[in-house]
């Protein structure tokens, strides 16, 4: 177990170092890299795993974070990529309380610390790897590597690679696991402290698988760490030559001395790991429902590519690396501030990569620039024909553009592709719905709920087909359907109050206005239309406080006080009725119906001021 010093240490061009120096400069030379991106945007993943993730709200239960993906998703939804990351998603609710609310500079800042922390400690980890494991008569480990070590972890800090895990915040995931999975192989190689293989401490083994759950909690490949230590136990503890033993085996050789690694318990240890491991793998096989994630080739290309193969390099070139990972980790960094920029930069990195594009148009589209979005998607789906994610974005915009009929080919050969691609089957219904394609319509949006039984959006648009139809009944129970699995649903309560107005059910009207404020008290859609149902049953008083209430919020809405002067008119308060007539007309000169209401009432108390004279 114990080396001698590495007779080639000295050759490598660094000083010696002692240990906290060396740490301190690992940390710098990390934190150089990287400090431009602290004042960076939220961007790419960031907006589904942070922005739009419900569990970094206070107002959200903190045990969501153990039932729900890494999106926010619960695991057992269909949908969701069974990313399982409860520990990491802690840290982004921590970031969100202790900024009070979505402000990504203390996202970044702890990214940043974090790579500065793992960079250090990565001179230990290679001072183990390439030095190997050596203690002194106190117990204290030795590094017998210590130029070498120093420079591994300089490279390990400024490679550009992890440009995306440090200045992108979702990266953070990465981030933690690297933390607790250097923590995990650090804490079994503790447990040899003894200074030889055939004693072992227990208690630092069982340390080293609970760190090994921490970082698979952090992220899923954590539990990789289990294979690291029982290589490094075999390999490097007790030096077992696996070309000799592999020869022996197949060659039916020497006999193996199975006793020798008995007696170094080495199969004990490797037992311990296999069990342990077992157990981590079938609980996150239970967690994501015992069903794996589904990626396509688009998401994740690397996957799907037959080989990786690494760069060999020249000592000479060694500093001149150093410099170059520095300016290009800088200027990646650089890059990750915005989407625009750092999609733009994959763009002419990746011409021909149909993701690369989707980002563009996707990022191009989100700020409101949908005619330059449209290309970008186009070539997204030109690149990769099968690309269902860019094909219903594209039939989206189209359908906004009223170009319905290639926005139904677009999406109908999404869901061809995916059939269970419920957000493609919503969208083909309200295009067919467009197109008066009624009954399609109403298939079509039944199969998004087939595929996605928790689908609000779904029931609500299909309760506007049903009122297209005039299908009352069938589209109250719809939008109440969308209030279940979403409560603040605005529209599917606003729909339903206005539905049971307009059909003469005016108390069923005020019941269900009244129900809906109860959850949404400040939504003054809803306000002004329980205002409408509160006036024709003449309730005036409650009527004119809701209308007050949603100017308040809303003062700049003509259609509220144009309402709030035909009630005024109905009430008798002309005075009042005449200055919201003409609040509404400043508002909008061509608001429906005011201008003729207000020549009413001009008429109204021209009359009245005759008879008074």
């Amino acid at each position: 177990m114990v080396l001698s010093e590495a007779n080639w240490d000295h050759h490598v061009p660094l000083p010696k170092l002692g240990a906290a120096h060396s740490r301190i400069l690992v940390g710098l030379l990390a934190l150089v890299c990287f400090i431009n991106s602290y004042d960076g945007e939220f961007v790419f993943d960031d907006s589904e795993a942070i922005v739009n993730n419900k569990d970094l709200h206070p107002s959200s239960p903190l045990n969501n974070i153990w039932t729900n993906d890494f999106w926010g998703s619960n695991l057992s939804s269909n949908s969701s990529h069974k990313s399982y990351r409860p520990l990491t998603v802690l840290t982004f609710r921590m970031n969100y309380l202790l900024a009070g609310g979505l402000h990504p500079v203390g996202f970044h800042v702890l990214n940043i610390a974090l790579h500065c922390v793992i960079s250090a400690l990565m001179i230990d980890v290679f001072a183990i790897l390439i030095g190997g494991l050596t203690y002194d008569s106190k117990g204290r480990r030795l590094n017998q590597v210590p130029r070498s070590s120093l420079l591994a972890a300089l490279l390990f800090a400024v490679h550009p690679v992890h440009t995306e895990s440090v200045a992108g915040i979702v990266g953070r995931a990465d981030l933690l696991c690297a933390l607790f999975f250097q923590f995990s192989f650090l804490a079994y190689c503790r447990a040899f402290r003894g200074g030889n293989d055939k004693t072992f401490s227990v208690s630092w083994v069982a340390a080293s698988f609970l760190l090994c759950a921490a970082a698979m909690l952090c992220k899923e490949q954590g539990i990789t760490v289990l294979g690291v230590n029982a290589a490094f136990d075999i390999l490097l503890i007790c030096n077992v030559n696996i070309g000799e033993l592999t020869q022996r085996l197949l060659l039916k050789g020497k006999p193996v001395d199975m006793n020798a690694l008995v007696r170094s318990r080495l199969v004990t240890r490797l037992t311990l790991l296999l069990f342990g491991g077992g157990v981590l793998l079938y609980a996150r096989w239970r967690i994501m429902g015992t069903g794996p994630p589904a990626f396509t080739e688009v998401d994740n290309p690397a996957s799907f590519a037959e080989n990786v193969f690494l760069r060999k390099l020249l000592q000479v070139a060694m500093m001149g690396l150093l410099c170059v990972n520095i300016g290009r980790s800088a200027q990646r960094s650089q890059q990750w501030r915005s989407e625009q920029s750092l999609f733009t930069s994959a763009l002419s990195v990746c011409p021909l990569n149909a993701k690369v594009h989707y980002n563009v148009g996707k990022n191009l589209a989100d700020r409101g620039n949908q005619m330059a979005a449209v290309q970008y998607y186009r070539e997204a789906v030109r690149l990769h024909p099968r690309y269902v994610h860019a094909m219903n974005n594209l039939g989206n915009i189209l359908k906004e553009k009223n170009e319905l009929v290639e926005a139904e080919e677009l999406l109908t050969a999404a869901v061809h592709i995916q059939p269970d691609f419920a957000a493609a089957w919503m969208n083909l219904g309200i295009v067919q719905n467009s197109l008066k394609k009624f009954a399609e319509a109403e298939q079509s949006y039944w199969n998004a709920i087939k595929y996605r039984r928790k689908y609000p959006d779904c029931y609500y648009n299909l309760g506007r087909l049903y009122a297209d139809l005039n299908r009352h009944v069938d589209a109250l129970n719809a939008w109440r359907n969308a209030t279940m699995l979403k409560p603040d649903h605005s529209l599917a309560w606003n729909n339903m109050v206005i539905l049971l107005d307009n059909t003469g059910n005016l108390a069923q009207a005020e019941m269900i206005g009244r129900e809906a404020l109860v959850i949404l008290p400040n939504d003054h859609t809803i306000m002004f239309s329980l205002a409408n149902v509160l006036g024709k049953l003449q309730k005036y008083k409650e009527s004119e406080g809701f209308f007050l209430h949603s100017l308040k919020i809303n003062p700049s809405a003509a259609s509220c006080h144009g309402n709030l002067a035909v009630l005024y008119h109905r009430w008798g308060k002309l005075d009042l009725a005449k200055k919201h007539y003409e609040l509404s007309l400043k508002l909008d000169a061509n608001a429906p119906g005011t201008r003729e209401n207000y020549s009413m009432l001009r008429r109204k108390l021209d009359q009245l001021q005759k008879t008074k004279g």
